[in-house]
This record gives C-alpha cells, structure tokens and sequence, in this order.
C-alpha cells in the first residue's frame, strides 16, 4: 500500500524499497520561471504541472508503485528574455540537473523516470534528454511528456482560433489559473493582434520557427485571455486529471517500454542491424 507518494517525504530505506517494487515510477514535474503576461504569475507552468499530477496521484489506486519528485521549477525559456522576472537555464545547465535526478532514480532502482513538463518551449529539449540519459543508463525508461499533449480533447473546450493561436498567457491558462489559483490572476489585458507568418508557415506546429516573444508581443502574450473563465478552467482541469489518469495507470501497471535488458537476442540483434 502506497501511504505517500512524495519522495523527499520518505526516508532512504522507504526510497530504496519504493525503487524496488516491480513496476516503479518516478515522476518529475518540471515548470519554467517565466513571464505569462501581466496578469499571469511567473510560475503558471510549474503550478499548473504540479497541481495536475499531484490530483492525479491522488485518485490512482493506492497500490500502484508511482512517486514524485519535489517540482523542477527553472527551465529553459530563452524566448521569454527580456521580461523581467523570466529566468531561462541554459539547456546544458538543465541536462546536467536531469541527468543528476535520473542517476538517484536509477541507482534506487526505479524502473521509470516520468518528465511531466508544463513548459512547452522545453518540450524537445527534454525529448533530447530523455534520449541521453537512455543511452547512459538503459536499466531506466524515460517519458519526456507534456502536460497540454496527452489527455485527448482537452484542448476543443477552447474555441478557435484562439485554440491553435493562444500559445502563451492567453485563455486557454487563463482558464485553467482561474480555476486553480484565482488569487493570482490580474486583470485581463487588451487583446494584440496576432502575428501572420506567411502562408503555409507557423509559429508553432508542422511549419514552425523560433521566435522572441518581444518581438511579437508588446505585453508578453501570444493569444488572447478575454473570454477565460474559471468554470471553463474546471473542464479542462478535469480533463487533463482524468486524461492523465488512465494514461499513468496504464503505464504503471503495464511492461512498457521494453528494457534492452528484456529484449530477446533476435530483437536486440534486429535493433542493432537496422540502418
């Protein structure tokens, strides 16, 4: 029986026989200091990674052998500079910090690392990662997921075009900031016209490229908040908990991914020979 699910709560012995149980994860929620805009906290991807996992630990079945780690709050945000407040580690200085976490959770013999990001500007970087640290130790699975990309539909509450176009500060974290943590909402700015790459192209997605949020947003953000509300915030609240829900408990209590300590040798030799 799983009594509690926080890491830095136990002791070693607790940590070492938590690691040892067949099945083990460990999950790291990971959010980014940054600038939302004025009237988003600096925080919003940290809160809203851990408010969401910690619910989410929370409704699994006691059973499960799922931990947490405290939340990794810096990130890497360079896009954000030039806001003040914002704070971006270099993407060295945060591969050196989850290589250190991985090695603990591999050494105490947990079998998964979760990255559970709120930080879209780190999603590929903490792919990157997760491919590293695998190389290093194979013994331990790593899933670099993202908060916004798992639970499925989550997403149409929002109306277009605000849906595709809101990447940052805009309704869609608003919302989900009303429903949580309303004290920490300012008043709403004026919407800015959105950026229009040319056709075909994007700021993220298929086509994307890398940008400044200075250099298209006066106020830091991209999207538009008006029209947030915090009982649209508890839909999407409630999607993303049970959405992350059914997917942990199916990680957990499956054999997913495959160790190349539990390939078979013609797998493994299959593996090695493709080009």
């Amino acid at each position: 029986m799983v009594s509690n699910r926080q890491l830095d709560q136990l002791s070693w012995p607790a940590v070492q026989a938590a690691g040892s149980t067949v099945g083990s994860t460990l999950v790291l929620p990971i959010g980014a200091v940054e600038q939302h805009g004025p009237h988003l906290p600096l925080g919003t991807d940290a809160l809203f990674a851990e408010a969401v996992i910690d619910r989410v630990l929370a409704a699994l079945p006691a059973d499960l052998p799922i931990w947490r780690l405290p939340t990794l709050s810096y990130g890497f945000s360079p896009e954000h500079l030039g806001f003040p407040g914002t704070v971006s580690l270099s993407a060295e200085t945060l591969l050196a910090q989850l290589k250190a976490l991985a090695a603990m959770a591999a050494s105490a013999g947990f079998q998964r690392l979760v990255f559970f990001n709120g930080h879209g500007g780190q999603i590929g970087l903490l792919q990157v990662a997760a491919r590293e640290i695998q190389q290093q130790l194979p013994q331990l699975a790593l899933l670099p997921w993202f908060l916004w990309s798992g639970p499925q539909g989550v997403l149409e509450i929002i109306p277009e075009p605000e849906r595709s176009q809101g990447l940052h500060g805009g309704r869609l974290e608003t919302s989900l900031m009303l429903a949580l943590f309303p004290h920490l909402v300012g008043p709403l700015p004026a919407p800015e016209p959105l950026p229009q790459p040319p056709q075909g192209l994007s700021l993220e997605g298929p086509v994307p490229t890398a940008w400044q949020t200075r250099c298209i947003s006066a106020n830091g953000v991209v999207g538009n908040p008006n029209g947030a509300s915090a009982g649209e915030g508890e839909l999407l609240l409630r999607g993303l908990v049970e959405g992350w829900c059914e997917l942990f408990q199916s990680l957990v209590q499956s054999r997913w991914p495959q160790l190349p300590s539990e390939l078979s040798t013609v797998q493994r030799h299959t593996f090695a020979t493709k080009p």
